[in-house]
């Protein structure tokens, strides 16, 4: 039989985490982070002292050894406190890849990288987007050359990277992957890590966004770094393929944190149609708002419950190898799809109950409108491809050929 219960541990965890982001991530706080443009290095640092970032390494390497379903409910509940998803952005970067860079990185990068990351006095993050695209990862232009030491030299561009900034203050890096043999195709790519302030890697700029202000998005240029061999990460011609799990981990959590900021969302609205009064009774009298709110509702436990499924999933084929890549890419594929777009409507939806209020900044739906829009348009992979894997992996790869 099926059992959809959380254990006790990771019920506290969820109580624990509600009841620190309660005291130092309300919503008054979130909005002055929003227009500050900036993450406190006090919430950073109390996010490292409670165990939240790198939490799914192992514990020697300054993780909690926490499983996916544990690191997914992390993602919800800064998601609810956090509308605008900076500080989400923030966690499940590092939460994701920061579990691939470390399964594949050296003792070297550990030590000097990863695990100050986990305390919050380092920043680990993908550096994979390019000006010329980012979901089509073969069609990278990033180049890895053998240099004299044994490493590779490194030329290319990235952007729309989260997180530049912070990076370059506490001195983190990312993950890259390139060509090291073009003519193999994705068969034919590398993986390293590449610190921010490195020589040879200057960042180009900061982005203007529209949304999750108080996380950086950037980019960076890399011309002739020069890394040694223990900063690749993994094996050689393998870097397409960790790139993609990459990718698979980061979009579970991406879709925790939009299932976390609609709930909050909702609960926001409620509270607002209680209170406001048209012809004599509250809104939350009237059918047609009950109806709106009947239907979010409903989409959100069905994608919540397909999310913690996906996860469940992730801790399966990690743990007893029982799914593989490809089994997998389809739900999570549906929940990247999904869940960003059920949060953007269920901000816009709430908007309008709320009236010309709505359309303020004192009202603070606005950041979270803003926020889950990224994740509809494209940060861990756009709509439309998420609609080719799902489609790929229902009707066989035969019928779904991109190449």
């Amino acid at each position: 039989m099926v059992d959809y219960s959380f254990t006790e541990e990771q019920e506290l965890f969820r109580e624990a985490i509600r009841e620190w982001l309660g005291k130092n991530l309300t919503l008054e706080q979130v909005r002055e982070n929003d227009t500050k443009h900036e993450l406190p290095k006090s919430l950073v640092k109390g996010m490292g002292d409670l165990g939240l970032l790198l939490l799914t390494l192992p514990e020697e390497d300054g993780g909690s050894d926490a499983d996916w379903v544990t690191a997914t409910i992390g993602a919800e509940e800064l998601g609810y406190a956090d509308i605008s998803v900076a500080s989400p952005v923030f966690y499940l970067v590092q939460a994701s890849w920061g579990y691939v860079i470390n399964s594949l990185a050296s003792e070297t990068v550990k030590e000097k990288y990863i695990r100050r990351a986990a305390t919050g006095n380092g920043f680990i993050g993908i550096g994979v987007t390019e000006p010329g695209g980012g979901s089509d990862v073969a069609g990278f232009k990033t180049t890895f050359k053998p240099n004299a030491g044994g490493g590779w030299n490194i030329n290319g561009e990235k952007c729309y990277i989260s997180g530049t900034a912070e990076a370059a203050e506490v001195d983190g890096g990312y993950f890259v992957s390139g060509f090291n043999n073009r003519a193999a195709g994705h068969r034919g790519m590398t993986a390293a890590f590449v610190p921010i302030n490195y020589e040879g890697v200057e960042i180009t700029k900061r982005f203007d966004n529209m949304g999750r202000m108080a996380i950086s998005t950037g980019g960076f240029k890399m011309t002739d770094v020069n890394v040694p061999a223990d900063y690749q990460l993994g094996e050689t011609n393998r870097g397409f393929y960790n790139t993609m799990e990459g990718f698979d981990a980061a979009r579970v959590l991406v879709s925790a944190s939009c299932i976390g900021a609609a709930q909050r969302a909702m609960e926001i609205g409620m509270d607002y149609i209680k209170e406001r009064h048209a012809f004599g009774q509250p809104l939350a009298k009237y059918q047609g708002i009950q109806f709106d709110l009947a239907d979010m509702v409903a989409h959100h436990e069905a994608i919540k419950t397909l999310v913690y499924k996906t996860a469940w999933m992730l801790d399966k084929r990690y743990k007893e190898n029982k799914y593989n890549a490809l089994e997998l890419s389809k739900y999570i594929s549906m929940c990247k799809y999904l869940a960003p777009h059920h949060a953007l409507d269920t901000f816009r939806r709430v908007l309008y109950w709320m009236g010309a209020y709505g359309y303020t900044k004192e009202c603070p739906l606005e950041m979270g409108m803003r926020g889950v829009m990224s994740y509809c348009i494209g940060a861990e992979g756009t709509a439309n491809i998420q609609k080719i894997v799902i489609s790929r992996e229902t009707l066989g790869r035969d019928w779904t050929k991109t190449r």
